[in-house]
């Protein structure tokens, strides 16, 4: 049982971690909302289509694929095939260099017929905006470090908010809002009953969402250290000047690693594999192991494969936290319950920032601790 002095000192936790992150969680909450129903709110804003339902399956030459991408955007060099198989649809990714950081053109083909689907805009309309708002402080990586940051004084501020009311709310039944007291009382019950119906689910999304943070600087490790070692005896070695052809490359991978399908391929020189190498992502086919890649490090000129790795444990948990921080894991019915806890969660912040300013104006040998408890007994 928690002493009053050690409750005080969880108080003072609880209070300035909230009052440091909570306009930040805020800003996170709300531009949180309409990017979990990011892909069908792109279908209808006219950035993405969906294929057609009815389409007989054809074999997909990929290569063919490369070459009408190319033409489309004669001045970029591609740089990546994504397979996204819930559209289903690949994505041929381009760019003004191969090692260009940025993409300048997305098109996206039906991955059953092959056929050309949209021209998805890049870096444009709302929903690019709040993606990079709440990933980035439209600041680049200091912002998405900064929210980190943020991200674990939410973490702390959750836990600690736990520990200090949690001994008062025993005392009450559990779905209690006293309506008999003042407003403050109010406010204070209906803050701790969501706080503890969402405590959770809000420790998943913050924790998930600091791991997102460090997508950047895991992928710079993993480049300098696995890559690097991947691509080692190669060094110094010229680039050939004839590269077989993306599909014999996936037929490669495929037979590789059996059971497994494509998810990304990186073209020779890009940041994912080198000039000498293919680099071919496969991933699983169960709603688990389909978030685990195998990367195949493949010779562009004779499309034998010459290394296979497991991820490392630092970017399967990586893998594993994207999805389940905006409920991508359950199609749409799991994105609806993720929107009404999020919801609740900016109720909970709000009534925390209307509850701190009442106590300001109370007392000042009065704290909101020893309100609780008298309130309480």
């Amino acid at each position: 049982m928690l002493t009053l002095a050690a409750l005080k000192r969880w108080y003072v936790i609880h209070k300035w971690t909230s009052l440091i992150c909570t306009v930040f969680l805020l800003l996170l909450c709300v531009t949180g909302l309409p990017i979990v129903f990011r892909d069908e709110l792109a279908v209808w804003l006219g950035d993405a289509v969906e294929p057609p339902e009815h389409a007989a399956a054809l074999p997909v030459n990929l290569e063919e694929l490369v070459k009408d991408a190319h033409a489309r955007h004669p001045a970029g060099h591609v740089k990546f095939l994504t397979l996204d198989e819930d559209h289903p649809a690949w994505f041929v990714s381009l760019g003004e260099t191969l090692t260009a950081q940025d993409n300048t053109a997305l098109f996206m083909y039906d991955s059953r017929t092959g056929a050309f689907l949209h021209d998805r805009p890049l870096n444009q309309g709302m929903l690019n905006f709040l993606l990079k708002l709440h990933v980035e402080l439209l600041a680049g990586l200091p912002g998405t470090l900064f929210l980190g940051a943020m991200g674990l004084l939410f973490v702390a501020s959750v836990i600690s908010g736990v520990v200090v009311y949690g001994p008062f709310m025993r005392k009450l039944p559990f779905g209690t809002v006293r309506r008999q007291g003042s407003r403050q009382l109010t406010w204070l019950d209906l803050h701790n009953l969501l706080g503890i119906v969402t405590v959770v689910w809000v420790l998943v999304v913050g924790i998930t969402g600091v791991i997102n943070t460090l997508e950047v600087p895991l992928l710079s490790y993993w480049q300098r250290t696995e890559l690097a070692g991947m691509i080692a005896p190669w060094k110094g070695k010229p680039a050939p000047s004839v590269m077989k052809p993306v599909d014999d490359v996936v037929g490669a991978a495929q037979a590789a690693a059996p059971g497994r399908v494509i998810r990304f391929v990186a073209f020779p020189g890009t940041r994912f594999a080198s000039p000498h190498h293919y680099m071919v992502f496969m991933r699983g086919q169960t709603p688990l192991t389909a978030r685990l890649l195998t990367p195949l490090l493949i010779d562009a000129e004779t499309a034998h494969v010459t290394d296979v790795r497991t991820l490392p444990w630092y970017l399967t948990m990586l893998r594993l936290s994207q999805p389940l921080h905006f409920g991508d894991y359950g199609g749409l019915p799991l994105k609806i319950v993720w929107a009404l806890l999020d919801a609740i969660t900016i109720v909970v912040l709000v009534s925390g920032l209307y509850l701190w300013k009442k106590t300001r104006q109370a007392p000042e040998d009065i704290g909101p601790i020893e309100v609780a408890a008298q309130r309480s007994a």
